[in-house]
């Protein structure tokens, strides 16, 4: 008895030809929340955060687990050296290696006066 040597090859092609329909259906079907790449999940977290969270998410990778710096500069003591309208500015727009738009804007006054106030 011998077999067919396309049928293997027919039924792999139809199952790839089924699994591509079936995941393009899946993908228009969640387009919107692909899109969004989980922004709406992420804008609540950081609606609710606090600064000192905001910072271990988005600054301590540069500035260290305990502010002393590391490849950003130390913000130990970066009141006394700025006004609170300047580091908003700075956490805004980066510069210098940092990159700017980390911190919702919504949560910017509150960062920077947090950020003047660590000795």
């Amino acid at each position: 008895m011998k077999r067919n040597p396309l049928i293997p090859f027919l039924l792999i092609a139809i199952l790839g030809i089924g699994l591509t329909f079936f995941l393009s259906m899946k993908g228009l079907k969640d387009e919107e929340k692909i899109a969004s790449g989980g922004k709406e999940q992420k804008q609540e977290e950081t609606a609710n955060a606090t600064p000192e969270e905001l910072y271990k998410q988005n600054c301590l990778s540069c500035h260290g687990e305990n502010y002393e710096g590391g490849a950003g500069p130390a913000l130990k003591g970066v009141g006394d050296k700025l006004e609170v309208a300047d580091i908003k500015k700075k956490i805004q727009e980066g510069g210098n290696g940092m990159p700017g738009g980390l911190i919702p804007n919504e949560k910017l006054d509150e960062m920077a006066e947090w950020v003047s106030k660590i000795k």
